[in-house]
């Protein structure tokens, strides 16, 4: 049975992906060449003269009379549809967060229904094999006749390059692999990048702290050299203050050119150059022997600490204990449910007043005057059917049992400190009683190194959701699309993952479309069938012509750097041995 038609359309379009306060985001996909011409401008695209005066030479036609209400109706809920409680008019279906209210009526038949569970078995149906390649011969010699040629170009004096890598934990890993690919094309000795504390994420953490430095180093010996600081002569020369050294701005995604003609002669006058900040400071579209680099340091050179494995493999031995019933597999959820993720976002849901104070309480410590900009305009409404707003524990417990996971299902949630936990996630415990986050599954004891540093905790998170049998990815950011692309590494091209189409979420969660609990599971079906399908879609890359992130879809490029073993097994103990292998 197909799903029942909606009534209300807020939103035609797919969903968003959404916005994070820890940007910036993969590059923007691009329309191919290929696709059809679009078609000539519709009848209302006519300018207002012949709509209007057209009446006297008869084109003004009954089709114009319906038009133009319509385009007056849809115009005036998009404009006015955040005031419109103003004017006693209802607000459109799913600009209000009204999901708590479809709770409320769903609740029993949520509860006595486990009779569409998903076998975890199943869920990799989709999963594609590729046999592995080794790194060609020609990736090779393409890096070190590119090496060559730099060398030829900066042969006068060794030169240095430090970078600050700044945002949360993923962001510093995207500007760590676009430091080392810059290194590589400058032919420049990298420094161990340097960390910068902000006043959101709050962690002081050194590369030392998060990442094995030796490691980082022996990695990428022989296409890169890095050292941990700079030479006592260059540091004499600055005045041991790193804050001295000429600070070049890079422009956002520089080509390799760039670097070539405006940073290289920069870099062999001073011999000593700093690139800060470094977010998102090198395109993706670069020769193959510096993609080659990038996926070096993202795959190979970057690994956590001994700390922070440690105790991660702790944390997937327990999941893997825990799911004994679906032989060790688990579902992760990335819920980004925290205070700042929502402050950030501009959402109202419904903590009434005392929520507003909380909310421009927290923006105004971390973003200062930001929002209260005349440009910066809060549009709870809006953000809502765009699809912008964060899932809440019980909008992901609702979809989860929509899309069949019963309540034995394992969930493993990755999240900071939730806004309001106490409230928002006792409906998601209730639907998932089998449910564990990093404090559930350690002592306080066993905490306690990590709590104070957001990327640590980060961490830990990461590398338990990079062995679930699924990944749950709710509100975008570098997180999933670093995670997305690690299990597409790892797996071979895909891995499940459940990404949501939010806009029509937004809607389906109203309750006010009065949706049977039978007619919203046939709803979730299709958006799973939905996800899966998008999840299969790896974008066709051409030579010197690549769009998307190599971070989150890391093939073809990467594919030689996999390492052999068995394809057709996803035992997460095996994968756990793999991964987790120098923690022995």
């Amino acid at each position: 049975m197909k799903p029942k038609t909606l009534h209300y359309q807020c939103d035609g379009g797919q969903s968003s992906g959404s916005s994070s306060p820890s940007p910036p985001h993969s590059p923007p996909r691009y329309a191919s060449k290929g696709r059809r011409k679009l078609r000539s401008k519709p009848h209302y695209y006519l300018p207002l003269r012949e709509l209007f005066v057209g009446g006297f030479n008869f084109r003004f036609s009954f089709r114009h009379m319906v038009l133009l209400p319509l385009l007056y109706i849809s115009g005036l809920i998009m404009c006015v549809g955040p005031f419109s409680s103003f004017g006693g008019q209802p607000s459109p279906p799913g600009s209000l967060y009204r999901s708590h209210r479809m709770y409320h009526l769903l609740r029993r038949h949520i509860q006595s229904d486990n009779s569409s569970a998903i076998q975890m078995a199943s869920v990799w149906k989709y999963k594609r094999l590729k046999e592995r390649k080794p790194c060609s011969n020609s990736t090779a010699s393409q890096l070190h006749v590119g090496m060559q040629a730099a060398e030829l170009i900066n042969k006068d004096a060794t030169t240095y390059l430090i970078v600050d890598a700044n945002g949360g934990l993923n962001q510093q890993r995207s500007a760590i692999c676009n430091a080392v690919a810059v290194a590589g094309l400058l032919n420049a000795i990298l420094v161990i990048p340097r960390f910068e504390f902000h006043n959101v994420w709050k962690d002081s953490s050194k590369f030392g702290d998060i990442y094995d430095e030796d490691h980082f180093i022996a990695a990428l010996d022989g296409h890169v050299k890095v050292v941990k600081e700079l030479p006592e002569a260059l540091m004499q020369r600055y005045d041991y203050n790193i804050s001295n050294i000429p600070n070049f701005h890079v422009q956002a995604l520089s080509t390799a050119n760039y670097y070539l003609g405006e940073v290289l002669p920069v870099l062999q006058r001073e011999r000593v150059l700093r690139l800060s900040p470094f977010a998102n400071r090198l395109a993706m579209n670069v020769p193959p022997e510096i993609q080659f680099l990038r996926c070096l340091a993202n795959y190979e050179a970057l690994r956590f600490s001994s700390p922070i494995l440690t105790f991660a493999r702790s944390l997937v031995s327990q999941m893997i204990e825990k799911s004994s019933r679906d032989n060790g597999k688990y579902v992760s959820v990335h819920l980004r449910f925290e205070e700042d993720m929502v402050a950030f976002s501009c959402c109202v849901y419904d903590g009434g007043e005392a929520e507003k104070v909380d909310m421009d309480s927290i923006r105004e410590r971390g973003w200062r005057k930001k929002f209260k900009l005349k440009e910066h305009l809060i549009s709870p409404s809006l953000n809502r059917v765009n699809g912008k707003c964060p899932l809440t524990p019980l909008e992901v417990g609702m979809m989860l049992r929509g899309m069949g996971f019963d309540n034995n299902t394992s969930i493993y949630l990755a999240s900071g400190k939730l806004y309001k936990p106490e409230r928002y996630l006792a409906p998601l415990q209730e639907m998932f009683p089998l449910l564990h986050t990093k404090e559930s599954l350690a002592t306080p004891d066993e905490l306690a190194p990590f709590m104070e540093y957001s990327s640590r905790m980060a961490a830990l998170d990461y590398m338990v959701c990079l062995l679930s049998e699924v990944f749950v990815t709710t509100q975008g950011g570098n997180f999933p699309h670093f995670l997305m692309g690690h299990r597409r590494f790892l797996y071979n091209g895909h891995a499940k993952t459940i990404k949501p189409d939010k806009r029509k979420l937004a809607i389906l969660m109203d309750d006010r479309i009065k949706l049977s609990w039978r007619e919203f599971k046939e709803h979730m079906g299709v958006m799973l069938a939905e996800s899966d399908r998008k999840g299969l879609m790896v974008p066709r890359i051409r030579r010197f012509n690549r769009k998307t992130s190599v971070y989150t879809y890391p093939l073809p490029e990467c594919r030689c750097l996999q390492k052999p073993h068995n394809t057709n097994t996803t035992d997460n103990k095996y994968m756990l041995d793999q991964l987790f292998e120098s923690v022995r």
